[in-house]
């Protein structure tokens, strides 16, 4: 665990640089818009390590599988966001040194990202091998005002020297991945242009032929004064800059702005890239870089007067809550359905930038209450979309009559992931999605969905469940062999509690939804289940499945079992593993994890998490007394679902213990793994630890439900949600609760299990001692 981040209400700030810290930072000070990313990698040349990423949302190649045991059902790629052209890059020369922070003495070196504005700042001095010492400050942001726009403000002072400055702005489109199976480059020029100080460069993906354009227009200041300089131009293979030559003297300050935009073929058609590029470059040029940083400021205040959380009392867990909700919103703004939240975001390449089941199960919820609706609607259409690639997904493995499997990983609805054990029996992923249906309509009441797109996909995944089991005469029940859990370290076991739950769930929920569309839209449901050749018997076989549903357990401890067999495993405690032997993934041969019984993230718990309502206290003690000692939270998946469980059950030291866990992961980068990228879709599991935790937010029967507790190192917490029209403040404070309607609508809210009417516009104020 890493702790060099300085603890700050708005800022996350690192003082000091250490080299062997840059790649963990520039994670932690990625920037993104929802349309385009861009990793914290420095402005000037750097010869250290470093990882180059530039991305671009919707475009990937699909990079050739390497494996070294084919098996029938692979897909035959690995689908990749791709390290897009490199727009930041400004060489530095002083006479004939170039600056880099690899070789220059390096000092009052600053690094803050400026949440509540949206920018990324950063400040140093360097003391070259000749002497010369100089003073850098660069501003830089994405902007979500407009997301087609980045820009940089680069200020150079010199601090003891007169000479000559030569700054050389630029766009590298000859850049790779990092993650590139056979180190391949997935891009080809198609054209290129420089024009006094503005360069384009347009670039196609192979094999996929996505076309970028990015653009820059170069302004330069001294002291303030714009300066009218005729750059000279500079060309290379996937290369176009420009240069300029100063002549400085001591205490002068050189400033470049740099304004850059990427437009895709996924919004403009190719012919007119470059052309579309040029004008939203004028436009932003136009505009100024002051305006454009302002316009970044006011976007920014709305997204935080619709999505912050105040915590007073505690700096280190209020930094962290407002960093993993900066981050969700400069992955995800939800404008484009076909667009979806990759566990990296725009800040790394591992897990490709692609989908997984991360969306539905934890981000879903986040968006629900912090968005308009229709952005977490889009999640959901998304999948829509690509249900007929799922149905061909299933069919690939066997599956017939319209079973759907949504893929572990897609970008288009493939499959895109080999590993057998994930690939195949990975199954519980079809679950989440129709969970995500189920919550985006309990939260919402938009019950339409079902017609226009939910049955269709529920319909789906139900078909898959009644072909995936299978009756066991020795059992006389239905049962599911050969899966694979969330917790990833067993493999191929059978009947895994949590996807045989999920499965009778997804049928019963199915048949559910099939009967209030038949209600509400007949002529739609009549429609709807001819197209799909739906036969009625279905549902009677659902219904038999449903309720012959095998579920492994042990009447003595009184729990539910990961799997047949679990209890068969040598029951080792994660207390008495040595702090050497921690992570295991980096320390333990994979052989010896899958033997014991140690558990990568919840798997029963995320059951009973899911549908809570259905078990009582005690039982949700007993499971979660018995794995969490059990469970190495080597996901990061996991320590939010501990911290709601821990939460719901009184457990005041466990809740927050794992609160800070999920919500500081990547700020002290608890897993050692921050380097390769944030962790984005767990970001929305910290949002879920207060809101759903400590809160204990609920929707039931169309209601809002609140079980609030205080963690004792807080004075007191506050949030807004958006609830069906509504947007609401709730504050929870050493006394109570209040919560203020600021929509014309009115509601019924409970608290404790004890209702109140919350009239428009009005406010409600609940102490303690009435909720005795």
């Amino acid at each position: 665990m890493k702790n060099y981040i300085k603890a700050d209400e708005w800022n996350i700030i690192e003082e000091g640089f250490d080299p062997h810290l840059n790649k963990i930072s520039e994670s932690i000070f990625s920037l993104g818009n929802g349309r385009m990313g861009q990793r914290a990698n420095f402005e000037e040349t750097y010869t250290g390590e470093t990882l180059l990423g530039n991305y671009v949302a919707g475009v990937y190649y699909p990079d050739k599988t390497r494996v070294g045991w084919w098996k029938n059902g692979y897909p035959e790629y690995f689908a990749k966001v791709l390290n897009a052209a490199n727009w930041v890059g400004i060489e530095v020369k002083i006479d004939e040194e170039i600056l880099d922070l690899a070789t220059a003495e390096v000092g009052d070196f600053k690094r803050v990202l400026n949440m509540h504005a949206g920018y990324l700042e950063r400040t140093f001095t360097a003391k070259l091998k000749s002497g010369k010492i100089l003073k850098v400050k660069s501003t830089r942001f994405c902007s979500i005002a407009d997301d087609e726009i980045s820009a940089i403000r680069y200020s150079i002072t010199s601090l003891n020297f007169d000479g000559r400055l030569t700054l050389t702005p630029f766009i590298d489109g000859d850049v790779k991945n990092q993650d590139s199976n056979y180190d391949e480059k997935f891009w080809d020029k198609i054209a290129d242009e420089i024009s006094g100080t503005e360069a384009y460069i347009k670039l196609r993906t192979k094999k996929t032929e996505f076309e970028v354009c990015t653009g820059s227009n170069i302004e330069l200041y001294k002291n303030a004064e714009k300066l009218d300089i005729n750059p000279e131009a500079v060309r290379k293979e996937k290369f176009v800059g420009q240069t300029f030559f100063l002549e400085v003297k001591a205490n002068e300050e050189i400033t470049l702005v740099k304004i850059a935009a990427n437009l895709s073929s996924e919004n403009y058609p190719k012919e007119s890239l470059l052309k579309e590029t040029k004008s939203v470059i004028a436009k932003a040029s136009a505009k100024g870089f002051d305006t454009l940083l302002k316009e970044q400021t006011e976007a920014w205040a709305s997204k935080w007067e619709e999505s912050d959380i105040i915590i007073e009392g505690d700096v280190s867990a209020q930094q962290a809550i407002r960093f993993n909700i900066f981050q969700l919103f400069q992955t995800y703004t939800g404008k484009d359905d076909r667009l979806n939240i990759g566990p990296k975001g725009f800040t790394g390449e591992k897990y490709g930038g692609s989908t997984y089941w991360d969306t539905e199960a934890y981000c879903v919820p986040f968006y629900l209450a912090t968005a308009p609706q229709e952005v977490s609607k889009n999640l959901l259409v998304y999948r829509h979309k690509q249900l007929d690639k799922a149905i061909e997904n299933a069919a690939k493995l066997g599956f017939k009559d319209g079973a759907a499997l949504y893929p572990m990983v897609t970008m288009n609805g493939e499959e895109c992931h080999n590993e057998w054990e994930i690939t195949f029996e990975e199954i519980h992923r079809n679950g989440a999605i129709a969970f995500a249906i189920f919550n985006y309509i309990r939260y919402t009441g938009d019950e339409s969905y079902l017609s226009d797109f939910g049955l269709e996909v529920l319909i789906g995944i139900a078909r898959f469940w009644k072909q995936r089991v299978n009756w066991s005469n020795d059992k006389q029940q239905y049962v599911m062999l050969g899966v694979t859990g969330p917790n990833e370290y067993e493999n191929n076991v059978n009947n895994n509690w949590y996807t045989n739950i999920l499965a009778a769930w997804c049928m019963k929920y199915a048949t559910e939804a099939a009967g209030i569309v038949k209600i509400q839209q007949p002529e739609k449901y009549n429609s709807l289940l001819k197209s799909l050749n739906f036969d009625q018997k279905e549902f009677t076989d659902w219904a038999d499945i449903i309720a012959k549903m095998y579920y492994p357990h042990d009447e003595k401890l009184g729990i539910f079992l990961q799997q047949d067999g679990y209890l068969d495993k040598e029951q080792t405690l994660v207390k008495d593993l040595p702090a050497s032997e921690r992570p295991i993934n980096q320390k333990w041969s994979w052989d010896r994890i899958l033997r014991s019984c140690f558990i990568k993230q919840a798997d029963v718990l995320q059951g009973l998490y899911f549908f809570e309502e259905d078990y009582d206290l005690d039982t949700l003690k007993r499971n979660f007394d018995f794995y969490e000692p059990r469970t190495v939270h080597e996901s990061s998946l996991s320590p939010c679902v501990h911290s709601i469980l821990a939460a719901k059950l009184n457990d005041e030291a466990r809740a927050y213990e794992f609160y800070l866990r999920t919500a500081r992961l990547d700020l002290d980068d608890y897993n050692n793994d921050t380097e390769d990228g944030l962790h984005i879709t767990s970001m929305a599991g910290t949002w879920m630890s207060v809101v759903e935790g400590f809160a204990g937010m609920r929707v039931r029967d169309g209601k809002l439900q609140f079980n609030p507790f205080l963690p004792g190192k807080w004075k007191s917490f506050s949030f807004t949600i958006g609830f069906r029209g509504t947007t609401l403040k709730i504050n929870i404070t050493e006394n109570g609760i209040s919560i203020k309607n600021n929509a014309a609508i009115d509601l019924e809210i409970g608290i404790r299990n004890q209702f109140y009417k919350l009239a428009g516009n009005t406010e409600i104020e609940v102490n303690n001692a009435a909720l005795v």
